[in-house]
C-alpha cells in the first residue's frame, strides 16, 4: 500500500462549510450524542441489574444497547469536534480504523436485530417450545454468531479499503470515512471495489430486511388465532422492534444500494442513522414497553433510597 500512495492524512469537508451553521450544529448534536449514551446505558444497566427482565428478548435488548453505545460512539465524538475545528483532519490509518469499527458494530446491529425478530417469531408462534428454544446457551450462540457476520462483513470492507491507491486530492467530501466517499478520490478505476461493497454493504441488509419482515409477516399472520389481549401486548412489543428495523434500515439501504459510479453521497441521511437513530432506539424501547419502564422506576428508586441513607 505503501508504495502507491503518497497520501497519509484526509481533511472532511465536513456537514456544512459555514462555521455559524457548524456552531449550531454542535449544539442540537452534543445532547443527542449524550442522549443516545445516557439512554442506552440505562437501559444496560437496568437489563443487567432487573431479575423482571431476565427473559432473551430484553437479553437481546441489553447487547443492542451496548453495541448502539459503541456505534455511535465511533462516529459521534470526531463528528462534534470537527464542528468546531478549522481543519477537519484524520490519519490515514484513523480512517481505517473508522471505516473497520463503523461496519463491525453497525452488522453486528443488523444481525442482532434480526436474532430479535427470531426472538419474537418463537415467542408467538411457538410459545409452547419457547424455554427450550431460546434457552440461555442458544442466546449466547445467537450473539457470538452476530458478531461473527459483523467481523467477516468487516474483513471484506476494510481488505478493499486498505488496497485503495491515493495520490491526492485528500479532501473526503463526507464528515466521516466510509468506502464511497473514498471511490471518490482514489487513483484508481474502482468500479469492482464498488460492485463488491454493493454486494456487502447493500444487499447484505436488503436480504437482511426482506427477512425480518418476511418473520414479521408470519408473525401477524398468527397472531389471528391469540386473543385480544395477547395480540394487544404481542403488536406492542412487535411494533418498537418494527420502527426501530425502518430507522435503521432505511437509511443504509437507500445510501448502499446505489452504484458507486452513480453515487451522490447524502450527508444529511448519514446523519440520521450515525447520531440520530441511536438516540430514538431506547425512546421508542422504554416509551412502548411497559415493564422496562418499571424497571427503570425501580432502579432510579433504589439510587434515590441509597443516596438519602
Amino acid at each position: 500500500m505503501a508504495s502507491t500512495n503518497n497520501v497519509t492524512e484526509f481533511v472532511f469537508n465536513g456537514l456544512f462549510q459555514d462555521p455559524d451553521v457548524q456552531r449550531v450544529c454542535f449544539v442540537v448534536f452534543l445532547p443527542v450524542y449524550l442522549a443516545t449514551l445516557a439512554g442506552n446505558g440505562l437501559i444496560v444497566l437496568t437489563v443487567s441489574v432487573s431479575k423482571n427482565l431476565r427473559s432473551p428478548m430484553y437479553f437481546f435488548l441489553g447487547y443492542l444497547s451496548f453495541v448502539e453505545i459503541i456505534y455511535s460512539s465511533i462516529i459521534a465524538p470526531k463528528f462534534l469536534t470537527d464542528l468546531l475545528a478549522k481543519v477537519k483532519a484524520i490519519s490515514l490509518q484513523g480512517c481505517l480504523a473508522q471505516i473497520f469499527f463503523f461496519h463491525l458494530f453497525g452488522v453486528t446491529e443488523i444481525l442482532l436485530l434480526t436474532v430479535m425478530a427470531y426472538d419474537r417469531y418463537v415467542a408467538i408462534c411457538r410459545p409452547l417450545y419457547y424455554t427450550t428454544i431460546m434457552s440461555r446457551p442458544v442466546c449466547h450462540l445467537l450473539v457470538a454468531g452476530s458478531w461473527l457476520g459483523g467481523i467477516i462483513h468487516t474483513m471484506v470492507q476494510i481488505l478493499v479499503a486498505v488496497q485503495l491507491p491515493f495520490c491526492g486530492p485528500n479532501v473526503i467530501d463526507h464528515y466521516f470515512c466510509d468506502l464511497h466517499p473514498l471511490f471518490k478520490i482514489a487513483c484508481t478505476d474502482t468500479f469492482i471495489e464498488g460492485a463488491i461493497i454493493l454486494v456487502n454493504s447493500g444487499l447484505f441488509s436488503v436480504f437482511s430486511f426482506l427477512f425480518l419482515v418476511s418473520s414479521y409477516v408470519v408473525i401477524l399472520f398468527n397472531l389471528r388465532n391469540h386473543s385480544a389481549e395477547g395480540r394487544r401486548k404481542a403488536l406492542s412489543t412487535c411494533a418498537s422492534h418494527i420502527t426501530v428495523v425502518i430507522l435503521f434500515f432505511g437509511p443504509a439501504i437507500f445510501l448502499y444500494m446505489r452504484p458507486s459510479s452513480t453515487f451522490t453521497e447524502d450527508k444529511l441521511v448519514a446523519v440520521f442513522y450515525t447520531v440520530i437513530t441511536p438516540m430514538l432506539n431506547p425512546i421508542i424501547y422504554t416509551l412502548r414497553n411497559a415493564e422496562v419502564k418499571i424497571a427503570m422506576r425501580r432502579l432510579c428508586g433504589k439510587k434515590e433510597h441509597s443516596g438519602r441513607e
